[in-house]
């Protein structure tokens, strides 16, 4: 038995971390299968919250059971990979999807599947060693990334709170209107929050949630910076056009392929 153990989680370690055509074919279905559940908890959110027949919740929650057990094993420290904050939300996720076998499928199991969302860290730690495009383009997926997380988080916590409280919320479509009038300041005002713990939720979402959307906004939009240290400051990123370092002045000696924009 001694020698089963290791041999196993060798297997695994190689098929997840290993460099082999068949490590990374599986690692591809792998992610296939990270967005496919990931836009599936989304949809289900908005078009069926109150769905009574959860057979394929069973069944994404048996996949996720074996993926989450056989990365433990490959695991070189299972105490730390079972502490590792999207390790303990794929097994918030696990239990939510096995829940209403249980419970009641209260609002709050529908939608803290948004966890899942985590995982779209992970896709791009695999997406930047695979693509050469994907690094390229980095900062900017990231922050586009960033901004959808963000948003459906905060969704799914308005949705939580004010599913049974407010009648104009009645579903997570209901929820992500309310939230993208909110943080990009539209504010129609078809949707309004009726209780104080509902208007405490919205102070909040203006003072913290519409600086940190703008940022991410921003972010994704504004030029591209060229990753060039320069020897003097060591300051990182400089415009693409840049001939001297903002900080120091020093000379600076950027490649480019000459074309206007």
């Amino acid at each position: 038995m001694a020698s089963e153990k290791p041999a196993l989680q060798t297997f695994f370690r190689q098929l997840y971390f290993g460099h082999t055509t068949s490590a990374r074919a599986f690692r591809y279905v792998l992610l296939a299968f990270d967005l496919v559940t990931i836009g599936y908890f989304i949809v289900s959110s908005m078009v069926d919250p109150d769905r009574h027949h959860h057979e394929l919740d069973y069944g994404i929650a048996v996949v996720l059971t074996l993926d989450y057990i056989a990365r433990l094993i490959a695991s070189a420290k299972p105490s730390r990979y079972i502490f590792n904050f999207t390790s303990l939300a794929d097994l918030v996720v696990i239990a939510s999807l096995v829940a209403p076998a249980f419970l009641e499928n209260f609002a709050f199991l529908r939608v803290v599947r948004m966890l899942r969302l985590l995982r779209s860290y992970h896709l791009l730690k695999e997406l930047r060693e695979a693509s050469e495009w994907f690094r390229r383009n980095e900062e900017i997926l990231q922050s586009a990334v960033n901004l959808v997380v963000f948003i459906f988080v905060v969704t799914a916590v308005v949705f939580v709170i004010e599913d049974d409280r407010n009648p104009n919320i009645n579903t997570y479509l209901d929820a992500l209107y309310f939230t993208v009038t909110t943080l990009t300041t539209t504010g129609y005002g078809d949707i309004t929050m009726t209780d104080s713990v509902g208007r405490l939720m919205t102070v909040l979402i203006m003072i913290f949630g519409v600086a940190l959307f703008l940022r991410l906004i921003q972010t994704i939009f504004r030029p591209s910076k060229a990753r060039v240290p320069c020897p003097d400051c060591g300051l990182s990123r400089h415009d693409t056009d840049a001939v001297h370092c903002k900080h120091c002045g020093r000379v600076l000696n950027i490649t480019t392929e000459g074309a206007w924009e």
